[in-house]
């Protein structure tokens, strides 16, 4: 019997800065702007949250079912790859996460009345399905760091502005970029750290198709991305206090050494959680800068 405990892990509770940093950075951008309105990102942020739990319940499904999860991967804790738990209670988490994000997102198109919304909201519940699910899963293709940059960056980042704002100025895209490249630097170390399993599970991920060391390289390049990112929001907006937002590369300063120096194994799992961490600085970053200087 699955314990509450192993249901908590199997949601990959340390993924989460990537839905908090979006929500994060596109609020501050609205500060920025003279439009924050709390309400509405505290429902952007049930979205955001939802999805990524609901992500992490699919592909644990998905690659459960599929046979590339195995009980003895390193990384976070598979319900359906070791087996303690049927896959349809999986997939049951998986569709009620997605349901909670669709209901918030529902009420958020009511109140700003921009139906259209609709729309963007079904791409992204169908995007974080078929990342791993359906017959030709993108994520085994090696788009998933595309789907990341898109969905968890451009759309979460410049529609949290949106609907506080009712536009998007160019700092919410130059976040959106600074956020995206970070939340495809997790997926790139995540993917790294699983590299051999996946190649002998068939499954193409970009780090697949990169090698380890092309991988690593691309890991240093989606930083250096952040960095242009945070820079643009600055300059872009003429508030540089937002450069704040480069302190979140602090915590991957130790990451990226290791990750040139060849970091494999366990000391994976380290690069991800600083990521993570890094990720949720640099939005915390750019919302009390472009604060302070509104």
């Amino acid at each position: 019997m699955t314990t509450l405990a192993q249901w908590v892990e199997g949601a990959r509770p340390r993924t989460l800065p990537a839905a908090f940093s979006p929500v994060l950075a596109g609020t501050g951008v609205a500060i920025a702007e003279g439009s924050f309105r709390p309400a509405y990102a505290a429902l952007a942020l049930v979205v955001a949250v939802a999805l990524q739990i609901g992500v992490n319940y699919a592909n644990d499904y998905s690659d459960g079912i599929r046979g590339t999860d195995s009980a003895d991967r390193i990384g976070p804790f598979r319900l359906v790859g070791s087996g303690s738990t049927p896959p349809g209670r999986v997939r049951a988490a998986a569709f009620g996460c997605f349901g909670v994000a669709m209901l918030a997102g529902l009420a958020l198109v009511v109140l700003i009345g921009q139906w259209w919304l609709l729309a963007v909201g079904a791409a992204c519940v169908l995007a974080a399905w078929y990342y791993t699910g359906g017959r030709h899963p993108y994520g085994y293709l090696g788009l998933g760091e595309l789907f990341v940059f898109v969905f968890f960056g451009l759309v979460a980042v410049c529609g949290t502005t949106y609907v506080q704002v009712g536009a998007v100025p160019a700092a919410a895209v130059w976040a959106a970029v600074a956020i995206g490249a970070m939340a495809c630097a997790i997926l790139v170390a995540n993917n790294l750290r699983d590299l051999a399993s996946d190649r002998a599970s068939g499954k193409r991920t970009l780090a697949t198709r990169l090698g380890d060391r092309g991988t690593r390289w691309c890991y240093v390049g989606l930083m250096a991305v952040t960095v242009v990112g945070v820079v643009g929001v600055a300059w872009s907006s003429g508030r540089w206090l937002a450069l704040l937002g480069l302190i979140g590369v602090v915590p991957v300063a130790g990451s990226i050494r290791a990750m040139l120096a060849g970091v494999s194994g366990t000391g994976l799992v380290t690069v991800l959680k600083n990521t993570g961490l890094a990720e949720l600085a640099c939005s915390v970053g750019l919302l009390v800068g472009l604060a302070i200087a509104a």
